[in-house]
């Protein structure tokens, strides 16, 4: 592979069959579901940011929307069967390889318990949610998904007025 003028941009490229590597980022699934009035976390048991709590996500897969994957990783991390509410946000930052798509929604049914790469779940009322530090060493995914927590569940952070 050869770095290769394509577009405005330099991309990998075959000098002998012309393929270009293209380097996209991977969709993400994120169900910011509220369950019993309150928000559900997971804690991460696996990289990146293992071991802190977050909205239940993961990878969109072929063959599937993007709100199909929300549903399925509520499911596959929490247990819970919900339904889409509204779309939260999307969030993307150049030096990071995923791009995450979070929808708002609440439970319809299932059984709370933490499946999947979720080491724990948990059930959080507004102004209750745990404080996590930035992470002090690690990777630019690790840094960019801790503030992307904070801003999806920033709404959760204070305690609901009369």
């Amino acid at each position: 592979m050869v770095l290769a003028g394509i577009g405005e941009r330099q991309r990998e490229q075959c000098p002998v069959c012309g393929f270009i590597a293209w380097r996209n980022p991977a969709p993400v699934a994120m169900a910011l579901i509220e369950h019993e009035r309150k928000l559900v976390l997971i804690r991460r048991g696996e990289a990146p940011l293992a071991g802190y709590w977050a909205p239940p996500a993961g990878y969109v897969e072929t063959g599937e929307s993007v709100p199909d994957a929300v549903i399925r990783e509520a499911r596959e991390e929490c247990g819970l069967v919900i339904v889409l509410d509204e779309l939260a946000g999307v969030y993307s930052q150049a030096d990071v390889e995923v791009l995450i798509v979070a929808y708002r929604a609440r439970s319809t049914g299932g059984r709370l318990i933490a499946g999947d790469d979720a080491s724990e779940v948990g059930l959080f009322a507004r102004g209750q949610l745990p404080a996590q530090q930035a992470p002090a060493a690690g990777t630019a995914t690790d840094r960019w998904l801790h503030a992307v927590i904070l801003e999806v569940t920033a709404p959760w952070q204070h305690a609901a007025s009369c």
